[in-house]
């Protein structure tokens, strides 16, 4: 069975041969892994772990140069100024973009909101090389996941905009700056993703948004403020996406199974992330209450047993997440988020072999 078949088998709730994985890292892993292997791409490093999906990150990253100040931090689409900073971690090292300015912070009114010069427009982009960037990758599931600071989402891009305290004031005081700033952002992704559709012309298997709705116990908010603010948002682009017949994939960490059913009313195939650690996440209890609605990938647990853990831990772990992800399909096995470049390489080896060894039905 090629990847594609076997991924879309998988979403489809029925058994492939094997469970499909993943591979979630960022540049410092893959680059490690890549020199391990004696590969010389990305791509060569996927083909050497067998890994089922392709990410295809589309047009944001062809359209637009953004604006570098004097300080060294740099605009993004949405005005949102980051500067980059360095974490030292024993003999790891790596870096992460911080937010520096929130453009939005001040903002005193739903007219404010509107009159904010910065709203980014969807003919920014060139779309054209879409068709190109998928058929590189025939065989494999394709997803189309954007850039991971300009994922679709609706929660994340106003924090960058107003700063996360000032979010959650707004949350809960200011319903009509959240119905402003959100319903820009809404607007903007429903285009961008139109025209993203459009030009990849059926190649894409699975959409993916990400929004983080999750604390390590529970929702970072009440359900009935997600509802009010949220839901139809969510509802919208997995309905946009489903109009072109691709599935829909939603990142979120942490404990969300309280919002699992208002998910599964919006029509969401794929909960992403599984965090094991945080409270109600489990796999097997997901798997047994929402499986015939919803199919999951993740569960690798990064916060402590990939990273901090054994070989024979690791392998332990793959397999109770095959017991419990594997009946009937329903599962990608896959890390919970990027493997943290904190993690022993002999790790993450133990974790590619425990997946080849276990995944098969």
């Amino acid at each position: 069975m090629r990847a594609k078949e076997r991924v879309l088998t998988a979403i489809d709730h029925r058994e492939p041969d094997r469970v499909p994985w993943d591979f979630w890292a960022g540049p410092e892993v893959s680059e490690r892994l890549q020199r391990h292997f004696g590969c010389e791409s990305r791509e060569d490093l996927l083909r050497a772990l067998e890994v089922d999906l392709r990410a295809v990150q589309g047009p944001s990253y062809v359209g637009q140069e953004f604006r570098a100040h004097e300080d060294g931090s740099v605009e993004d689409l949405w005005g949102v100024r980051r500067e980059t900073r360095e974490v030292v971690r024993g003999p790891y090292q790596w870096t992460y973009r911080h937010v520096k300015v929130s453009p939005l912070a001040n903002a005193q009114s739903a007219a404010d909101v509107d009159a904010y010069a910065h709203w980014p427009s969807p003919g920014w982009w060139d779309y054209g090389g879409m068709k190109e960037d998928i058929a590189q990758f025939e065989g494999y599931a394709i997803v189309n996941a954007g850039d991971r600071l300009d994922r679709t989402a609706q929660l994340k891009p106003m924090m960058y905009l107003r700063g996360m305290e000032q979010t959650y004031i707004d949350l809960a005081l200011n319903p009509e700056i959240v119905d402003g700033i959100v319903g820009h952002i809404r607007e903007y992704f429903l285009e961008y993703n139109r025209r993203v559709f459009e030009s990849a012309s059926e190649g894409i298997d699975i959409f993916m948004m990400g929004d983080d709705f999750g604390t390590q116990n529970g929702p970072m908010m009440s359900l009935e403020t997600w509802r009010r603010f949220f839901k139809e948002g969510f509802r919208e682009y997995i309905a946009l996406a489903h109009s072109y017949g691709i599935k829909v994939m939603h990142h979120t960490c942490g404990s969300v199974v309280e919002l699992i059913p208002d998910f599964i009313e919006c029509g969401l195939d794929i909960l992403q992330s599984v965090q094991p650690r945080a409270l109600g996440m489990d796999l097997g209890a997901l798997k047994r209450e929402y499986g015939h609605d919803l199919c999951f990938h993740g569960g690798v647990d990064i916060q402590a047993t990939l990273v901090q853990g054994t070989r024979d831990e690791t392998r332990e772990m793959v397999g109770r997440l095959m017991d419990s992800g594997k009946p009937g399909g329903g599962y990608i096995i896959s890390t919970a988020h990027n493997i943290p470049p904190e993690t022993p390489t002999e790790n993450i080896l133990a974790l590619f072999e425990a997946y080849a060894d276990l995944a098969a039905y």
